[in-house]
């Protein structure tokens, strides 16, 4: 079974880690973005298989709460669970440090990703207008939510 490797994402290349990113992703984040997400106040979660990496997660820290900010799996990977261990990795960490929330936002016509999101017990809390972009414009974002500490 595999497990994800807390904080070893800058163990990758970031070529390896931009290449799950855009086969995962219709609009994948640049190598810019991507890379100043590693370290600093954002912390994360990888796969491997076989030495390749398969998945990861990135997310930010701000005082009580917890933002996950990407999260992917290499689409030949997909439909195996592997989603589901990064959101356990994630959750149980965000325990273990105390979070207060974990917050995300997803497109609105990604109901794969949702359905993941409330499976881990995330629940809607708004939506932002015009959010991400499309194809052919914008799309919204479902803001979803997860309370730790009541």
């Amino acid at each position: 079974m595999l497990v994800p490797d807390s904080d070893m994402l800058c163990q990758h290349k970031i070529s390896d880690i931009m290449a799950v990113e855009i086969a995962s992703h219709p609009h994948p984040w640049s190598e810019k973005t991507l890379a100043s997400c590693i370290g600093g106040r954002y912390f994360n979660a990888s796969l491997t298989h076989g030495g390749k990496l398969i998945g990861y997660y990135i997310a930010e820290r701000a005082g009580p709460d917890y933002t996950l900010m990407n999260i992917c799996v290499h689409p030949q990977q997909q439909g195996q669970g592997l989603a589901v261990l990064l959101m356990e990795s994630l959750i149980k960490r965000c325990i273990e440090e105390q979070a207060e929330n974990l917050f995300l936002e997803v497109r609105a016509s990604n109901a794969p990703a949702i359905a993941l999101y409330e499976k881990m017990g995330l629940t809607f809390m708004g939506r932002r207008k015009n959010y991400y972009p499309t194809v052919d414009g914008k799309e919204d974002a479902i803001l979803m939510g997860l309370q730790f500490i009541e």
